[in-house]
């Protein structure tokens, strides 16, 4: 990307699990004449290491499915796009649980044992274990930087939301997401993705925090005409 100073930067924080990997393929292969100057970061970059000021966009999706494509994710290692072997505490996650269903049905398991390594495994899987207050440190940090948003997209409307930020990017109108699963870090199509409604109610109570991230992202963005 063009670095001239007189480019206003724009920084994508990478939230992992939310499509952020389709976004960059889109704009690296195509945005190379947008004015400004776009900033893409690895998933450890937080808001705290973007400066007061700098424009940031992040995208959002619901943290029961994003828990369900990290939970996969991880159990294939990244591969085929990576290969990052899990650490202890993931093999023994894995070894324990075989499907996100059977993890997440087991954190309100009426057995102590099976209820303790539940709750292990969510804080030891990565993507599973973060969650989205680890970008955006606080409820009150984040709302001291709304001024520095750019755009808030969310995962559920990838395509019509990468529309209106190619847009106001000044990337070509052939600018398009990858539809290859690779190339957009997506989880084969083949997956056992199904919760039941006891899975559903114990990740809604696990994540309530992230729900408050994604009510007020939406309130912002209805403010931004969005």
């Amino acid at each position: 990307m063009d670095e001239k100073r007189d480019k206003q930067p724009v920084h994508f924080l990478h939230i992992g699990k939310t499509g952020g990997s389709a976004i960059k393929h889109a704009i690296k292969q195509t945005c190379v004449a947008s004015p400004y100057t776009i900033r893409f970061h690895p998933h450890g970059v937080n808001l705290r290491d973007i400066p007061e000021g700098d424009k940031f966009v992040y995208i959002l999706r619901d943290p029961v499915t994003r828990f369900v494509s990290g939970f996969y994710s991880r159990q294939r290692q990244g591969k085929p796009r990576y290969n990052i072997p899990w650490r202890p505490g993931e093999k023994k996650a894995f070894e324990t649980f075989s499907t996100p269903n059977q993890l997440a049905h087991a954190l309100s398991s009426w057995n102590w044992n099976k209820r303790r390594k539940a709750r292990q495994a969510m804080n030891r899987i990565q993507h599973v274990n973060n969650p989205y207050w680890k970008w955006f440190e606080s409820e009150q940090y984040f709302t001291s930087r709304q001024a520095d948003i750019f755009y808030i997209a969310f995962q559920e409307r990838l395509a019509e939301d990468f529309e209106i930020l190619k847009e106001i990017l000044g990337c070509p109108d052939s600018a398009s997401l990858p539809s290859d699963n690779i190339k957009a870090h997506r989880n084969p199509g083949n997956l056992d993705t199904a919760l039941s409604e006891k899975s559903i109610a114990n990740l809604h109570a696990w994540y309530k925090n992230d729900y408050r991230l994604i009510d007020l992202s939406r309130a912002i963005r209805k403010q931004m005409g969005y």
